[in-house]
Formats: C-alpha cells, sequence, structure tokens
C-alpha cells in the first residue's frame, strides 16, 4: 500500500512508473507559512509489510510525529512510538539506475525524519539515486523480535527494494544503504546479518537477498561494551543491565565477516555522543578478516550533523567523498 506524500510529485511519480496508490494522511502537510521552512516531502510512501508488521504488540503502538527545534530553522521531525514502518520514495530527475536505503538515527528511541533522513534523500537524489528512506520500528516497545525488529524491517526493506527493481528503474545490484548514528547500527546490521532468519517469511519478497551491495555508516553506533557505548541506543537495544551474551550478540564489532558488503565508516573524533572508538573497532575488526572497508575521520564535527552546519567546513566533503567511493566499487558516476 502506498499514500500521497506530495501531490504535484506524486502525479509525476505516477506518471513515470505506473503506479497505483490507496492515498491517507501520514501526518499533516507543512507550508513554509506555518513552519518558517520549507519542507522536504517524498514523492510516494510504501508500507514495508503486507498488514500488520510480524510480532505485533497489542495494543499497537500510538505513532507520533514530534516536531524539534534546531538552530538551522530547518523542519526538523521524528516519529515516536512507529507502529507502521514504511519507505519513503526520493525519485531522481535523471536517474542513473542505483539507490541508497537511507536509515535515520534517533538512539532507538525515535526515528529522526528530516535531518538524516529527507535532507539527504534530496541530495542524492539530486546525483541520480533512487532513494528510500526506512521509518523503522523501535526495538523496546513491545515486538515479539526485541531487539532484531529494528533488522526485521532493515532486512524487508532491502528485499522489498530489489523487488521492486523493474518498477521503480533500478538495478537489482547496485543497492546502497546509508544508516546515521543508532540508524548505522541498523546499516551495520543489515550489512553483517543479511542471512539471519529473524521473521517469518510472508510473501515472495522475503525470498530475495536482504545483503546491500555497500554500506555506507556515518558516526555509527557499533559497540554494546563499556566504555565506549552509546547509553540511550544500549539501553533501548538490550536494556539497563544486559547479560554479556546480549552485549556481545549486538556489538557490531564481533559480527565481522569476510563477505560484508564493501564498507564506509565516516566519524569526527570529537563526538561527545558516540565516541569515535565506536568507528575505530569496527574498521580494525574488519581489516582484520580482510572485508573490504574505508574510514574517514574529521578532527572536529560532533555529532548527528548530517548535512546541517557543513558548509565551509571540512565535512562538506562527505558526500562527495561518498559518491567517489561508490563509483571505485562500480556504481554509477553522479
Amino acid at each position: 500500500m502506498q499514500n500521497l506524500a506530495s501531490p504535484t510529485r506524486l502525479i509525476r511519480f505516477m506518471a513515470r512508473l505506473g503506479m497505483t496508490l490507496v492515498l491517507f494522511a501520514a501526518w499533516p502537510a507543512l507550508s513554509q507559512a506555518q513552519t518558517g521552512a520549507v519542507s522536504i516531502e517524498p514523492d510516494a510512501i510504501v508500507n514495508l509489510w503486507p498488514g500488520v508488521a510480524p510480532g505485533a504488540p497489542n495494543p499497537l503502538p500510538k505513532e507520533e510525529i514530534v516536531f524539534r527545534n534546531n538552530p538551522f530553522n530547518l523542519v526538523d521531525r521524528a516519529a515516536h512510538q512507529v507502529a507502521t514502518p514504511n519507505l519513503s520514495l526520493f525519485v531522481p530527475q535523471k536517474p542513473n539506475g542505483a539507490a541508497i536505503l537511507i536509515i535515520p538515527g534517533g538512539g532507538y528511541s525515535w526515528v529522526v525524519i528530516d535531518k538524516e533522513g529527507y535532507e539527504g534523500a534530496k541530495r542524492f537524489a539530486a546525483e541520480g539515486y533512487m532513494v528510500y528512506v526506512l521509518r523503522y520500528r523501535l526495538p523496546h516497545q513491545g515486538w515479539a523480535a526485541g531487539p532484531d525488529t529494528p533488522l526485521q524491517d532493515a532486512q524487508r526493506a532491502m528485499r522489498l527494494i530489489r523487488s521492486r527493481a523493474g518498477q521503480d528503474g533500478i538495478q537489482a545490484n547496485q543497492i546502497m544503504v546509508m544508516g546515521f548514528s543508532a540508524g548505522g547500527h541498523v546499516a551495520g546490521s543489515l550489512a553483517l546479518k543479511f542471512d539471519q532468519q529473524i521473521a517469518p517469511r510472508l510473501d515472495k519478497v522475503d525470498g530475495l537477498s536482504a545483503k546491500p551491495d555497500l554500506a555506507v555508516l556515518m558516526y555509527p553506533v557499533v559497540t554494546m561494551t563499556e566504555p565506549f557505548r552509546h547509553p540511550k541506543s544500549r539501553e533501548n537495544m538490550i536494556g539497563l543491565s544486559p547479560s554479556p551474551a546480549a552485549i556481545a550478540a549486538y556489538s557490531l564489532e564481533t559480527s565481522v565477516r569476510a563477505d560484508a558488503p564493501p564498507l564506509f565508516i565516516l566519524h569526527a573524533g570529537d563526538d561527545p555522543a558516540v565516541p569515535v572508538e565506536n568507528a575505530l573497532a569496527l574498521y580494525e575488526t574488519a581489516r582484520r578478516v580482510k572485508a573490504s572497508v574505508t574510514l574517514h575521520l574529521f578532527e572536529k564535527g560532533g555529532h548527528g550533523f548530517g548535512l546541517r552546519g557543513i558548509t565551509g567546513t571540512p565535512l562538506a566533503v562527505w558526500p562527495d567523498l561518498l559518491l567517489s567511493w561508490a563509483q571505485d566499487k562500480g556504481f554509477p558516476k553522479p
């Protein structure tokens, strides 16, 4: 099922891809007068699962969209209590045949919509990529899969994108995942646990590969171990007093494998929320098992910058670094 996000862009999307959509309101439309800033909206929204997502609690979480303040006069929304995981689609004007699955952060407390989602989607769609932004369920809100719940959604998202390759005009072997902060943990889990069977097979989509072709991890949550864990992500993922087995199972550095997709890791040395040791641990482990891995470290940048406030700073080059790396790995030239 798909729903309306922006009437003008939706008409263009339907005309180009021949899609039929059932329409319903995802959240109230925003105007510049209401927010003081122009909101970015997707061309369409596609639900991940047929019907209710697997292992649903009763009652379902009551999803809400929360508006957050920021110093950039930009729309900044976050989805709380996600009940209906979905993909927001951004269609490029000049498609290059490749795709990006963006997974925003939020400390596993909520899922960021604009800052690490729609803003990046707009940027990379301008480079020709078909972009899908994932809104995933949270691990501590009663879903049967518990800490594996976000990975269920990430696996389903990758499979669903592959199932739509012909419809969306992309190559099924040119799909990159890009995750930010806790979304980097989701993306890293997908890259390293793509073949773990953690959800029931519901339809033909679930028979497709969930392995991304490239994986980009932006200031990612990696480890659940002291002293470098991100406290809120760990608490929401595996609780306040997790067992040593749970800590090991959900620390990405313990799951690195030689057949992982090529990894691109980026972090700032002064990150006060997710210590840079997260990126270093994953990089060193990947090198040790001879996985393909690239690491970019910046002296300054803090945490959660995305594309905001980076103009005129060394961080401004990160999208171009990523696109150049992707091209080196066989993706199209921007």
